[in-house]
């Protein structure tokens, strides 16, 4: 049995069997749905322009950029291969250190080796740089990561006014990516200037290990071998008497000698590599004593021997005032030149302790 209604048509089913409807379209519903075809289709070839659009800009600054970089890297590798330390000048800093694009790292010291500007540190400053770069530049892990540049202030003095630096030597990591950061300046009066120093900040901040190659020194071993010519000498012409070996006195002055030179620092000069006195360039006053407790100068060191062996002769002449046999008016005398070096000398190292740790509330005479 078969019931129409309309232009709808419904079969008689089993009331078990769900109902089956056909629905036709209407002329203005088709073109309905034509017109809505018509609209999306457009709408995405407009879409695809426009992303077409977008991408060629990019793929073609993109390109640019990889020109740019590739130039840049080609040129530093170009001037790497002929000197390991690049001399920049303004113009050569703003293009290749702070302009982007950048993949590589750059090493810049900030310097003033003229003669002029009498500035001592620099030049050993710069020869321990140049070892370092050397040692970079002829390893077999050499590579276009890093590179080590300089910039002296009579060639770049726009330089130092760009970044602030009013001092010299001064080393700044030039990351890959970004701008330099605090730990990005290599802290100078506190790690000294020593090729092995500067590797390791190196490597904090840019993961390259550089194995430092110094260049032969014959003077070590020039020394020694004069020193023990002279003892083989000195045994060979006592051979008959060898008593002086067991001279208490010689052994005495000797361990002196040795606990003097450790106490005034002689070690932490041979490991840290410290300037020995910093000139300020602006006044040209010359600074012998650091301000800090945290680092030294050579000639601090110098200075603190001098005073700690003052100090050891005063002492010596007290004991040999108390203990000699010589006449009651020689001992007085070295009793007062005893106590004289004493005070003097243990005066100035206090005011030297002054100087370095500050506030410190005790003083001694000229301290």
């Amino acid at each position: 049995m078969r019931k129409e209604k309309g232009w709808v048509s419904q079969f008689s089913r089993p009331s078990h069997i769900p109902s089956l409807r056909k629905v036709w379209l209407t002329p203005g519903r088709a073109a309905n749905m034509a017109a809505r075809r018509w609209f999306w289709s457009i709408s995405a070839t407009l879409a695809m322009a426009l992303l077409l659009l977008y991408k060629i800009p990019s793929a073609s600054a993109q390109r640019k950029k990889e020109m740019v970089l590739s130039e840049k890297v080609s040129q530093l590798m170009e001037w790497t291969n002929k000197r390991p330390v690049i001399r920049m000048n303004g113009d050569k800093f703003r293009r290749l250190v702070k302009a982007p694009p950048r993949n590589y790292s750059v090493i810049v010291m900030f310097t003033a080796l003229q003669l002029h500007r009498q500035c001592v540190v620099c030049k050993q400053a710069d020869e321990e740089f140049q070892i370092l770069a050397n040692s970079w530049r002829y390893s077999n892990a050499f590579t276009n990561r890093i590179f080590f540049a300089m910039v002296d202030f009579d060639e770049g003095s726009d330089v130092f006014q760009m970044l602030n630096m009013n001092s010299a030597p001064t080393f700044i990591n030039f990351p890959a990516k970004g701008k330099p950061k605090r730990g990005d300046t290599y802290e100078l009066q506190v790690r000294g200037f020593s090729a092995e120093q500067i590797a390791r900040w190196i490597a904090d901040r840019t993961d390259v290990n550089i194995r430092v190659i110094r260049p032969p020194n014959y003077a070590g071993p020039l020394m020694l071998g004069l020193l023990l010519a002279v003892i083989g000498g000195l045994v060979y012409l006592r051979r008959s008497n060898m008593e002086f070996l067991f001279n208490k006195t010689g052994w005495a002055f000797a361990a002196l000698c040795f606990v003097l030179a450790m106490t005034s620092g002689q070690m932490w000069n041979h490991i840290r590599g410290p300037p020995y006195a910093h000139k300020n360039p602006h006044t040209g006053h010359v600074n012998y004593i650091h301000g800090s407790s945290q680092a030294q100068f050579v000639a601090e060191t110098h200075i603190v021997l001098l005073f700690n062996g003052g100090v050891t002769l005063g002492m010596v002449l007290l004991c040999e005032a108390a203990t000699s046999d010589m006449d009651i008016g020689k001992r007085k005398l070295m009793c007062l030149a005893g106590i004289g070096l004493v005070v003097l000398f243990f005066s100035w190292m206090l005011s030297i302790f002054r100087s370095k740790y500050h506030g410190y509330p005790y003083s001694f005479l000229m301290s």
